[in-house]
């Protein structure tokens, strides 16, 4: 899945994120498929079941029909055309959704052995945050972080200064105490 390359800072970050947010007791539905991430969940102690893979962008039956308190979706919503959607029908009421940040001196990723492996969005942080807020969700916390490479040249240079991924905690407008 990361042809060698796992994401340990990510995941480092992430989960810090989640234990500083997010119960044990909270069970857990991540959007995609069973990953590292959920994995690592699990070993933390948290209850985590995840999406089949279903077309996030038109079938939202596994996130209508959970039980689960929290919803996951760590780098997710830039694959879909239309995350709005899926956004409105998450039944929880509680959210941790991490993306990509777009990089003004990078294109969008794509691969092209793999159609499910493509950006459809690359986010700015402004642009997520009112996704989120339009769909009914209101940012309680977020953080965003670097991505350094071991790679030379001016791209990797950059990476070193500018923020490339964003985590939030939401909830939805209507819990706001």
């Amino acid at each position: 899945m990361y042809e060698g390359k796992y994401p340990h800072k990510r995941y480092r970050i992430t989960l810090a994120f989640l234990r500083k947010h997010i119960s044990k007791d909270k069970k857990i539905l991540d959007l995609g498929v069973d990953n590292p991430f959920s994995k690592i969940m699990r070993a933390e102690g948290y209850q985590v079941d995840n999406t089949k893979g279903e077309d996030l962008d038109v079938a939202y039956a596994c996130v209508q029909n959970s039980e689960a308190d929290v919803v996951t979706a760590f780098e997710i919503f830039e694959h879909l055309v239309a995350p709005f959607n899926v956004l409105r029908e998450i039944k929880g009421d509680t959210l941790v959704a991490s993306i990509p940040m777009r990089l003004w001196f990078a294109t969008a990723y794509r691969s092209k052995t793999d159609k499910w492996d493509r950006h459809y969005h690359e986010f700015e942080d402004w642009q997520f945050d009112w996704l989120l807020e339009k769909a009914g969700w209101h940012i309680v916390d977020s953080v965003k972080w670097t991505n350094p490479t071991k790679k030379i040249g001016l791209r990797p240079l950059l990476r070193y200064f500018t923020k490339r991924y964003y985590l939030v905690y939401a909830v939805r407008k209507n819990q706001i105490a």
